[in-house]
């Protein structure tokens, strides 16, 4: 065949003989068979696999039309049969006897705003931060409509990196798409793959919190999630990010995120014939609002909570909203912030570690339409006063505001 695609090239007989080490008889006996039209001899031999065509017809027919494996026929075959041949001997067979099915044609489908996400990691080595050479991982989530897509950059790449790693993107995203497409990572799928794999507990969780559904691809099924794919497979145009020496994370983040809005600027959205940019501002409208994101926590117990509407937790006292009074709920402390977990959603977040030992939020306090249970007492002249009060700096107190004070309490 080398022989062949040279001299169709216009290679001369003595420099595909040196080309391929061989003599120029060579070169010339082989072009001349192929002017003559020969046929390989060994093409007309019988195929050792057809002594056995009865026993492969019945393996073929047990498998009730789903597709077989070969490497599984020959060992069926080797072990049951005592067939001696080869792997490759029962490839050729089938590749004769069984043809390949027609190939299937691929359905386009537009989303519709606001329907879907596609989520994808990328793995990108040698790059510097902070005077050190580290993998770093690239956390990307792709609208299916507008195709603006954002960028979240993490040194791991575990369960809690992957719910930080989302609740960032959904920050930056302004808004929670219905459904997201994930690939069939550990931290998604905790066994099997597509839409029957078992989903990861942890993951199927916040997806509940956050109100989102999972969509798992199938396995070995890349264009399920092509607009993702595709995206990350630009983003390997971006030299800088393994040739620039980063001071930290958050300087390559920052560097991401602006590169990433210029270039939905330039883009078009095929969907639109817009840019990207003015069709994600579309869609922003037809995503869910962003709630209180669950944060990844290392400590997480439950607490009733109290006729104040407050739970106690690491020596401190948090408000909760009114109408959980008496019901337990659960309180998770995070990196930087207290969340108080209840009715499939976080319903309280305040600052972990705070050198205050009772944090009140008032909203938590006042009366909603609707709700069963009975609101608190609503505050008086002096309890309003004495807020407005607290809400100023002690430099922008004047003192007429306590003597106006001192008049309401008479």
């Amino acid at each position: 065949m080398t022989i062949k695609c040279l001299s169709h090239k216009g290679q001369s007989n003595r420099e595909i003989a040196r080309l391929l080490q061989v003599s120029e008889g060579t070169v010339r006996y082989h072009r001349r068979r192929e002017r003559e039209g020969a046929v390989d001899g060994r093409r007309r031999q019988r195929l050792l696999a057809q002594d056995w065509a009865e026993s492969i017809a019945y393996y073929v027919e047990s498998l009730d039309g789903a597709g077989w494996n070969t490497a599984a026929l020959h060992d069926w075959l080797v072990a049951e049969k005592d067939y001696p041949g080869s792997l490759r001997s029962v490839q050729r067979y089938m590749q004769q006897r069984y043809p390949r099915p027609r190939r299937r044609a691929r359905r386009r489908v537009e989303t519709p705003p606001g329907a879907q996400g596609q989520v994808d990691w990328a793995e990108w080595r040698g790059v510097w931060i902070a005077g050190r050479s580290v993998v770093a991982y690239q956390f990307h989530l792709r609208l299916s409509h507008s195709r603006y897509g954002v960028r979240v950059w993490s040194a791991r790449k575990d369960q809690l990196s992957w719910h930080r790693c989302h609740n960032e993107a959904f920050r930056r995203l302004g808004g929670v798409p219905a459904v997201l497409r994930v690939d069939n990572e550990k931290t998604a799928v905790a066994r099997g793959a597509g839409a029957w794999g078992e989903l990861n507990s942890s993951y199927r969780r916040y997806a509940r919190a956050v109100r989102f559904h999972i969509d798992p691809c199938g396995p070995r099924h890349p264009q399920a999630k092509g607009k993702v794919e595709r995206g990350i497979r630009g983003d390997r145009g971006w030299t800088e990010i393994r040739r620039r020496h980063w001071d930290s994370w958050e300087e390559l983040q920052d560097y991401t995120d602006r590169r990433a809005h210029g270039e939905a600027t330039r883009r078009r959205c095929p969907a639109t014939g817009t840019a990207v940019i003015e069709a994600w501002e579309a869609e922003k409208g037809f995503l869910a609002p962003v709630p209180l994101l669950p944060e990844p926590f290392d400590v997480a117990l439950t607490r009733r909570v109290a006729h104040d509407c407050t739970v106690a937790f690491e020596g401190r006292r948090y408000s909760v909203p009114y109408r959980w009074m008496d019901q337990r709920v659960e309180v998770r402390g995070c990196a930087q912030v207290v969340q108080v977990y209840a009715g499939g959603a976080i319903v309280a977040e305040h600052p972990r570690g705070s050198r205050e030992r009772i944090l009140i939020t008032p909203a938590h306090y006042d009366a909603e339409p609707g709700r069963s249970a009975e609101a608190p007492m609503p505050l008086g002249r002096m309890g309003r006063r004495l807020q407005e009060i607290a809400a100023l700096s002690p430099q922008q107190r004047p003192l007429d505001l306590y003597a106006a004070l001192a008049e309401v309490a008479r």
